[in-house]
């Protein structure tokens, strides 16, 4: 609320948000500003701390160690960080710009399952592809069929959740709709929200990015 800018109590362009609970903190991706900041949710805070600096960051997520994962739209990779570390491991991509597998081209928003693996948005590719914990390339979960709105196809995939059977949802931003994938087939996915174009009725979504996922199973988008 103190508009854009680069003081420690100002954001510009935040892309990501999420919750640390054992910090009670908010761990944002200052995407214009090239940093990651933390910033205490308790009353009185009024400025944030540099976590991470000097990073195209646009997507973040956390995993049951807390570990960090940061992706990287500059450098076309995404990094784990231990909380306090500057430089991180690199976990995907970081071979170029490119649509091998062992490259990403615009990696946007993230998911790490229990067993570390990472899925990445890779949004100028139109797939989410999975990046086994160790693996030198991953392994195409979703599109990658060129850009398009048909069942095979991804549009500027953005949001993405994994459940524990290994089904895939994601929000794509251009076909203004939410996707779901099951595991194992890789070719074809089924629209579940939206996919009716751009516009404000109730079966319709306009420019459809964040996906998160309540107690309850319920998809919030």
């Amino acid at each position: 609320g103190d508009g854009a800018g680069n003081g420690l109590h100002q954001l510009n362009y935040p892309t990501d948000v999420l919750i640390d609970k054992e910090t009670d903190s908010l761990i944002i991706c200052d995407r214009w500003n090239r940093r990651v900041v933390r910033w205490s949710r308790r009353s009185g805070t009024t400025q944030g701390e540099i976590l991470i600096d000097n990073t195209d960051c646009y997507g973040l997520a956390m995993d049951e160690q807390r570990y960090l994962y940061v992706s990287d739209v500059g450098k076309n990779e995404v990094r784990r960080y231990q909380l306090g570390e500057k430089n991180g491991t690199l976990v995907a991509g970081g071979n170029g710009k490119g649509d091998g597998l062992n490259q990403l081209s615009f990696p946007t928003y993230l998911f790490v399952n229990r067993d570390h693996s990472v899925y990445v948005s890779d949004s100028s590719n139109n797939r989410v592809i999975k990046w086994n914990k160790g693996a030198k390339e991953g392994v195409v979960i979703a599109g990658g069929q060129g850009e398009g709105s048909a069942l095979t196809q991804l549009n500027d995939p953005s949001g993405l959740f994994v459940d524990t059977l290994g089904t895939l949802y994601v929000t794509e931003a251009l076909n203004h709709r939410v996707m779901r994938w099951t595991q194992g087939d890789k070719k074809l996915g089924t629209v579940i929200v939206g996919g009716n174009g751009e516009g404000a009725g109730a079966n319709q979504f306009n420019g459809t990015v964040g996906l998160s996922v309540d107690r309850h199973g319920n998809l919030c988008c």
